[in-house]
């Protein structure tokens, strides 16, 4: 058994879900991975998966052997790459993560800039709005916007935002005057579901939250903005989101004087002395770029 394949094919099939997912993805048969994963469990003793005909689920024994798992093969990766490197070429996988609207925005067109100049380097880029975890998920690297916990992880900011308050120059016009945060009582209210009924203004150095009864609530950013230009009422949102609307005036920006805190943009990293030379490369090259994209808050 060739146990750093069977390793590698465990955790691919606990990353895709299913064997036949993973067969797809490495181009293995659906029979080869099954002998691959009962050789590594008939060598280590234990069960690792419970495995019927519509669930997988890991026992205890396959989480914590799982955990290990992604630990040794970042390691093997970053030692291989830290060796193939002495020649100067960005070479290996680069695993990325960062928030969907952010991503699609800024970091996919950086990747994609990064991918043509350097041919022997691979990319996997996660946009997601959860926070994965970099070590558990095995990635490289994160886009992370706001503050963060102390941690062993080193943050680079290259920018900063900030929630805005914004409606439609039409929705304006017809609707009663908004000159506080208490206003927003007597208007239509689109929120995103992860903001909750609750909006966060600042005044006078403090805090204050104003209650709303949102008219539309969104699971995604485009949809509230959209609905927002529309004329469907009023949305909250961060800035770099609802740039462009800002810009062209499809959306006025509203209560500036009551705005929250900035939040920093950071991109997220093991600490240097760890980086493998593909994430070095990458950071370097993408925070000044960063810097330049990320739109100031106090414009627009």
């Amino acid at each position: 058994m060739d146990r750093l394949k069977a390793i590698a094919n465990f955790v691919r099939i606990v990353d895709n879900g299913s064997l036949s997912a993973a067969a797809d993805a490495t181009g293995q048969s659906v029979a080869s991975l099954v002998r691959s994963l009962a050789a590594l469990e008939r060598y280590l003793g234990v069960r690792l998966l419970n495995r019927s005909t519509r669930r997988m689920a890991l026992t205890d024994e396959g989480a914590e052997y799982l955990a290990w798992s992604r630990r040794m093969l970042a390691d093997f990766d970053d030692m291989e790459q830290r060796l193939e490197a002495r020649d100067g070429i960005v070479r290996g996988l680069l695993r990325v993560t960062a928030p969907v609207e952010f991503g699609q925005r800024y970091i996919a067109p950086l990747v994609n800039a990064f991918l043509a100049e350097h041919g022997q380097l691979r990319v996997e880029l996660s946009l997601s709005d959860q926070m994965l975890p970099l070590l558990d998920e095995r990635l490289d690297l994160a886009l992370r916007i706001g503050h963060l916990p102390d941690s062993a992880l080193v943050a680079r900011k290259v920018g900063a935002t900030r929630l805005v308050t914004c409606a439609s120059p039409d929705y304006l016009r017809a609707a009663p005057a908004i000159d506080s945060p208490g206003s927003l009582r007597e208007h239509a209210c689109i929120t995103l579901a992860s903001q909750g009924r609750h909006w966060y203004y600042r005044h006078a150095d403090k805090e204050q939250a104003e209650e709303i009864a949102p008219r539309l609530v969104c699971n995604q950013i485009r949809a509230a903005s959209q609905a927002c230009v529309q004329g469907l009422g009023i949305t909250r949102l961060l800035h770099y989101q609802v740039v462009d609307e800002l810009a062209d005036g499809r959306l006025v920006r509203i209560l500036r004087d009551f705005e929250p805190l900035d939040l920093p943009i950071q991109l997220v990293y093991p600490h240097s002395l760890q980086l493998s030379p593909r994430v070095r490369a990458f950071v370097e090259w993408a925070c000044p770029q960063l810097e330049e994209l990320t739109p100031d808050p106090d414009a627009g």
